[in-house]
């Protein structure tokens, strides 16, 4: 039973959204600071991306060069990208979805990815 006939505490909820925003908004920004690395080519090709999916380094070895052959280089880099964003897509469904979920379930809040 809910304290004063039945009406919930107006005051506490909103302590509790506020607080809710602040632990998501601090989430966010850890995420923004952690890198995650994804490679391709057993290695040959590396980027690592922040948790938001900022692109922050790109990695390649001198064997994955061949200047004949551009486009596989390329299909490599891509493909490290890819692996390096699944990662960070993870790591924000990780640190991000419980939260969101605490916000009225995930998929409903505008500016996140899931």
């Amino acid at each position: 039973m809910i304290p004063g006939g039945g009406q919930p505490n107006m005051q506490q909820l909103l302590q509790q959204a506020q607080k809710m925003q602040q632990d998501l908004a601090a989430a966010q920004e850890e995420l923004a600071r952690t890198e995650v690395e994804g490679q391709a080519g057993g290695g040959l090709v590396k980027a690592t991306v922040t948790g938001s999916g900022e692109l922050r380094a790109l990695v390649i070895d001198p064997k994955a060069v061949d200047p004949e052959d551009t486009e596989t280089l390329a299909d490599l880099v891509v493909a490290a990208v890819q692996a390096a964003n699944e990662n960070a897509q993870a790591l924000q469904q990780e640190k991000l979805g419980p939260l969101a979920q605490g916000l009225g379930g995930g998929g409903g809040i505008p500016g996140l990815p899931f």
